[in-house]
């Protein structure tokens, strides 16, 4: 297991090489520079004025002395000042706005997992039931709605139909954590319930599932002992990647519920072509899907004992 892990962690090493370098060309190939404001109506900076700011940012430089430079820094973990955002480095925007964004993609995952994941169970024991109907249409409706569409249904219902909710938004209190959370998470709930229901379906067809009630275990003890045990695995392997996307940010759930979250900061920084602040967000978000695989990876071997990682 400890060797397993180790080699893991030493083949994140060239992942985020490589992501950052695939991220740095594709930066420098997209049209548009951050020295010239893309807004329609925005005057252009004079060239002196462009001069000295790719000067002080290091744009005048080649391309893998760029490169280099960056990694140097980054290893450090300095990945210097945002472009936009002038007062502050890239790492303090970083320190500021990630633990908000995980605070929200967690709470988030875990609506999902313990609503989710029972409703697929119950679906699939009910299957073609009216359980089953219910179940499967609310996790069309998760799968379905964007948050976006989601956030504006509940700000229209909860803020300003009902008014239980208060208009001003923000992450200061518990109260201002239900809105984002529920519209952060019922996407991943309908996912998470359709995979267990599709998974709890195909266990229980399983001859075992025969031979366990032939034997006298009671439909409790044969859906708890053995189905969802066994159903649960293809639902924890996309756990991961869920929790990396939640978990980073979201930009409409952010802009609408005013959440200082990193999601805005990135679509800020993407339209800007703030380089040092897109560079630190994308391997941070790589730095953490490959650990939330790997955290998927152990607790996979924990539910099934029959894999080993080797």
């Amino acid at each position: 297991m400890s060797q397993y892990i180790l080699r893991r962690l030493f083949w994140l090493v060239p992942t985020m090489l490589a992501i950052s370098l695939v991220t740095f060309i594709v930066m420098h190939a997209t049209p548009g520079s951050p020295l010239q404001p893309d807004a329609p109506n925005a005057n252009p900076l004079p060239p002196a004025a462009q001069q000295n700011l790719a000067r002080k940012w290091g744009l005048d430089k080649p391309l893998h002395v760029q490169y280099l430079t960056f990694l140097k820094n980054a290893l450090r973990g300095d990945f210097g000042s945002s472009y936009v955002h002038k007062t502050s480095t890239v790492m303090e925007i970083l320190k500021r706005t990630f633990p908000v964004s995980l605070h929200l993609g967690t709470m988030a995952l875990l609506l999902a997992i313990f609503i989710g994941i029972p409703l697929g169970v119950l679906a699939a024991v009910d299957q073609n039931g009216p359980i089953d109907y219910v179940c499967s249409f609310i996790a069309t409706l998760g799968v379905a709605v964007p948050n976006f569409v989601l956030a504006i249904f509940l700000i229209v219902v909860f803020v300003l139909g009902l008014g239980v909710i208060p208009r001003t938004g923000g992450w200061t209190s518990p109260v201002d954590w239900i809105l984002p959370t529920i519209a952060l998470g019922l996407g991943p709930l309908g996912i998470l319930a359709r995979y267990t229901r599709s998974s709890m379906v195909e266990v229980m067809r399983q001859d075992y599932m025969r031979t366990a009630q032939a034997k006298g275990l009671s439909q409790r003890a044969v859906i708890l002992g053995h189905a969802v045990k066994n159903g649960l695995l293809p639902p924890l392997t996309i756990l991961g990647p869920m929790f990396a996307a939640v978990g980073t940010g979201s930009f409409f759930v952010e802009t609408l519920f005013r959440v200082p979250g990193m999601g805005r900061f990135f679509v800020d920084s993407m339209i800007a072509r703030d380089y040092p602040l897109i560079m630190a967000i994308i391997l941070l978000y790589g730095i953490f899907l490959a650990i939330m695989n790997l955290v998927v990876d152990i607790l996979y071997s924990v539910v099934d004992p029959r894999i080993r990682l080797a």
